[in-house]
């Protein structure tokens, strides 16, 4: 999961370098088809085949997932940056719920407790603002990682029933890529040069790479304390505009930096052990 954080840190880097070429809907495309076709292309070194059994579950973590993107990515043209990041990271809160629900866990307070310490330090990080006029975004935020937290929920089923880390990868992007595929098709589409080439590439390799160790992530660890982990995007991403674009941080971000890594650190030690 840190290494997912990792490479999440990453392609927003990407993301932003892009952003200068492409809309956004362009960026969710280009890293979705790049990413498919690198996946397929471990799928067919490691001779995994596409044939599922559990195709259910793959349409709800597909869907799922597909939409929360995209109500993200609208969330960002929307409302501050900050906010819609904090939005999108409650899905590991309503993950906690979903988990109890669906598994019939009994309510862990350790747990519980290190993941809201996870994202309160990603408010103290990122201090989001929402005003009057944006309560409807703000819903569609929430939505999002409500969304968000259904297919990470679906990514564990996934896992529990055998199915490879590959495949679950492989028809969350071929989803994701039909769908912004049609969405551009109403949208202005920017040409592809040899400069921007290799920031496209650039953010389907380290998206497709972050989907696997994030899925093998949630595969080998308890469901809660992958998704507390999650929360170190968070400070990668701010690490990389330190070094990148030298944006400074205040006392309060250097806060939630400590409360994030604080709160993934406790859910492995209090982690109960089976």
């Amino acid at each position: 999961m840190l290494v997912a954080g990792l490479l999440f840190g990453l392609m927003g880097v990407f993301v932003k370098l892009g952003a200068a070429y492409f809309s956004h809907i362009e960026l969710v495309f280009y890293r979705s088809f790049f990413g498919l076709l690198l996946v397929y292309a471990i799928m067919r070194r490691q001779r995994i085949s596409l044939v599922t059994q559990h195709w259910r579950v793959h349409l709800w973590r597909d869907i799922s997932g597909t939409v929360a993107l995209a109500l993200f990515f609208y969330c960002i043209t929307v409302l501050p940056l900050a906010t819609a990041v904090t939005l999108n990271y409650t899905a590991p809160l309503f993950l906690t719920v979903l988990t109890m629900l669906v598994f019939k866990d009994k309510f862990h307070p350790p747990l519980t407790i290190a993941i809201t310490l996870g994202f309160c330090g990603v408010v103290l990080l990122l201090q989001p603002t929402l005003q009057r006029d944006q309560l409807l975004s703000g819903l569609l935020g929430l939505i999002s990682g409500f969304l968000a937290g259904v297919a990470l929920l679906n990514v564990k089923q996934l896992a529990m029933i055998g199915e490879p880390d590959t495949r679950t990868v492989f028809y969350f992007t071929l989803t994701a890529t039909l769908a912004s595929g049609v969405w551009m098709l109403y949208d202005i589409v920017h040409a592809i040069t040899a400069q921007n080439f290799a920031t496209l590439l650039g953010l389907g390799s380290t998206g497709t790479l972050a989907q696997l160790t994030m899925t093998r992530g949630y595969r080998t660890s308890k469901t809660l304390v992958a998704g507390s982990l999650s929360y170190s995007t968070i400070v990668f991403a701010s690490l990389f505009g330190m070094l990148l674009w030298n944006e400074k941080l205040p006392l309060s971000s250097w806060l939630g930096m400590a409360l994030i890594i604080t709160g993934g650190v406790l859910s492995l030690r209090l982690s109960p052990k089976h």
